[in-house]
Parts: C-alpha cells; sequence; structure tokens
C-alpha cells in the first residue's frame, strides 16, 4: 500500500492542536469514569470540558466553525477520549462521526440549519433503515422504534433511518431494484426517548432506546443511506458513510487497549503472586506476554492510521478511491477490534483480581471490550467480504 498524496501541514497543525486539547480534556473525564459508568451517560462536566474544547465538531468544516480535521487527526483525537475511558470515547465517536456523516452528506441548508448557528449541532441515533417513512410535499412522515442513540443524552439531534414506503404501505423500490432507505435528522425533543440500557459493558454510553412517532421530517436535513457522492469537497467525506461511521470503532478499540497496556504496566510493577520471584513485572513470562501484545496494538493502530491515510490522501489528489482501500478500512476496522479484545484479555490475566473489585479502571476495560467487539458492522464476516477485494493483490499472474 503507498500513500497517494501528504496531508496538507495546516491541517496536520490542526490535528496537533485538537489532539493537545483531547488529552486535557481526557484529565476530566478519568477523574469522572466512575460517575459515568454509575449514571449510564456522560456527565455534565465531561461533556462540558469535550463542549468547550469544541471536539464534538472535529469533522465539521471550518465554514460552520468546526475543526475540519483529515481522519486521522480525527480518529487519534478518538483514541485519547477511549483511552480516558472507553464509554465516553464510544458515545464520543457516535457523536463526532455520525456529525460528520451529516454535514458531509446533508444539503446545505440543512448543515445550515443544524451547524451554523452559534450552538453547533451534535447529533447521535440510529441511522440504519430501521424505520418507515412516506413522502409528503417537502419531506417524509417518519415512524419507528430505534436503539442503541450512543451520546444521545447530550445530542441535540437524533438520527433515524428509514425504508420509504407508498400510500399502500409496500417498500418503494430504486431503479436498481433495492429499498429506498433514507437517513433523516430531528430536533431531540420530537424523539421520545424509551430508556432500557442496563447492559454489562460500555455501560456509560447511554445507548439508549427511542422512539419516532409521525413526525414531518424535511428534504433538507435527509439524504440516501447509502450514498457515496458527498455534497462537501473535503476529501474526508469521500471515505463515505461506512468509512466514517463504522471507521470510528477503530480508534475507540486502540484506546481500551493503550489504556489496558498503561493499566497493567502499573499494576505490574508492584503486585507479587504465588510462585513468582519478586513482582510480576520483573518475569521473563510476563515481559514475553507484554511485548507480544503491546507489538499487536502498535501493529493494529500503525494499519488503521495507514488504511484510512491511504484513502483520504487518495481523494485529496482527486482520484478515486479504490475497491481495495474501502475493504483495507472495513478489514481493520474490525480486525482493531479483535486486536483489543486479545490486549485486553492479556491485561486481565495478569491483573489477577486487580480487575475484579470495583471501581477498576482496568475491569471496565475488560467489560468495554467484550461489548465493543459484538458490535454488527465489525462482525468476522466483514473480514470474509473485504478478503475479496485484498487477495487479487496477492495472487500471481498463470504466467508467473
Amino acid at each position: 500500500m503507498t500513500i497517494t498524496a501528504e496531508r496538507p501541514s495546516a491541517t496536520q497543525d490542526r490535528g496537533a492542536e485538537y489532539l493537545d486539547r483531547a488529552r486535557a480534556v481526557a484529565a476530566v473525564i478519568e477523574s469522572e469514569a466512575n460517575e459515568i459508568e454509575a449514571t449510564t451517560t456522560i456527565t455534565p462536566r465531561a461533556y462540558q470540558a469535550l463542549a468547550d474544547a469544541g471536539l464534538f465538531w472535529i469533522l465539521v468544516p471550518e465554514e460552520y466553525g468546526g475543526a475540519g480535521l483529515d481522519i486521522v487527526s480525527a480518529f487519534k483525537v478518538v483514541q485519547e477520549i477511549s483511552r480516558a475511558d472507553g464509554s465516553t470515547g464510544w458515545a464520543f465517536m457516535a457523536n463526532s462521526c455520525s456529525t460528520g456523516v451529516a454535514v458531509g452528506f446533508m444539503s446545505p441548508q440543512g448543515a445550515q440549519q443544524v451547524f451554523g448557528g452559534p450552538d453547533k449541532g451534535i447529533t447521535a441515533g440510529m441511522v440504519v433503515p430501521a424505520g418507515s417513512g412516506v413522502r409528503v410535499d417537502g419531506g417524509y412522515r417518519v415512524n419507528g422504534r430505534f436503539r442503541f442513540a450512543s451520546g444521545s443524552a447530550h445530542a441535540t439531534w437524533i438520527g433515524a433511518g428509514f425504508v420509504v414506503h407508498d400510500e399502500n404501505g409496500d417498500p418503494v423500490m430504486r431503479p436498481d431494484g433495492q429499498p429506498d432507505c433514507q437517513i433523516t435528522w430531528l430536533p431531540k425533543e420530537k424523539v421520545e426517548f424509551l430508556g432500557n440500557w442496563d447492559v454489562m459493558g460500555m455501560v456509560g454510553t447511554g445507548s439508549y432506546d427511542y422512539r419516532v412517532d409521525d413526525q414531518f421530517v424535511p428534504d433538507a436535513v435527509t439524504f440516501e443511506t447509502f450514498s457515496t457522492t458527498p455534497v462537501r469537497p473535503e476529501p474526508v467525506y469521500q471515505l463515505g458513510l461506512l468509512g466514517i461511521g463504522v471507521g470510528g470503532h477503530a480508534p475507540v478499540a486502540l484506546g481500551l487497549a493503550q489504556r489496558a497496556l498503561q493499566e497493567i504496566a502499573t499494576l505490574a510493577s508492584t503486585k507479587a503472586r504465588p510462585g513468582y520471584d519478586g513482582v510480576i513485572g520483573d518475569s521473563e513470562l510476563f515481559r514475553h506476554d507484554f511485548a507480544r501484545h503491546e507489538a499487536l496494538f502498535r501493529a493494529a493502530q500503525a494499519y488503521v492510521y495507514e488504511a484510512y491515510g491511504d484513502a483520504e490522501a487518495t481523494a485529496a489528489a482527486g482520484e478515486t478511491i479504490t475497491d481495495e482501500q474501502r475493504a483495507r478500512m472495513r478489514q481493520v476496522a474490525t480486525w482493531a477490534q479483535e486486536v483489543a479484545g486479545d490486549v485486553v484479555m492479556f491485561a486481565h490475566r495478569w491483573a489477577g483480581s486487580g480487575t475484579v473489585r470495583n471501581p477498576s479502571a482496568l475491569g471496565r476495560c475488560v467489560r468495554d471490550a467484550a461489548v465493543a467487539t459484538q458490535h454488527a458492522l465489525v462482525d468476522r464476516i466483514t473480514l470474509v467480504e473485504a478478503a475479496a477485494a485484498i487477495l487479487p493483490g496477492y495472487q500471481k499472474s498463470p504466467s508467473a
């Protein structure tokens, strides 16, 4: 894989600035992590720190007062927030990535309405087509029950994916034979939240169920679910809905793995266990395991940023992102979850009772990683799908 273009220095400078902001906010989040888990959502203090630093809008263009970051710089911010606390990182990823999708594919009129005012919108919610909508003058009337609205407690606009139906209740089909699927955004007050978030991990994400009951949504804030044509010129939006929305799970996984390594390295420097001479951090067995898993983390981190940076650089050069590049983004988003799961479990095994008693940052990593790997969009089947576009690059020609 070759990088087709370098990111502009101005973008890199903004990325470094926002990563510094994220590190400052991370200190606040770490101090709030226990309360975030206890209340199942980001606390007001943690939310205010993220908002004051402008982090929710890292993928919003500068035109609307956002950071206008490239995807690698944005993902590094997500990784740092996830390192501070997995739940906060997940919810923040859901907010910032869905915001990037919204502004990249929504009409300019809708983007101005959501992001152009003094109080920039924060988005959350389920955008896969789980609801139904009927075409009416100027927009749609939408109904549906939705799940997993991560980060919705502090969001101002809630997403709803739906299949368009005709007046007889039948799905409207597109010329390619597929159902007409749309994504829309509603002001939070037009959505009924149902709670129902009692889980083993990612507890503080506030991923509540919600209902949309016969609400009108205008065309300005609605767009095709599977659109590949952004309305904005910035290269980052050429990554598409999947590239941005699914890709955001990768830096969350990296943050969990990074925190687990930090926690076990600190714990191993003082923890003694039967059968070991001195603390476990001095044993050859621990050091061997640590070196292997730290290498896995580093490899996953490098590949995440290589794959996504390469694809965006291709778009920045005015070229079309290839099928292989898109496959690699899907591949590494899933693989990063597997690596995080392995790294976190390595740390858990060596920690002994260190992850058992609450509160425990490493214990949260264990629970959060167990839930993160269950997300439908990072199922192992995505590796099967990705392989179809990656395999040809390794196959020799018959004459070779």
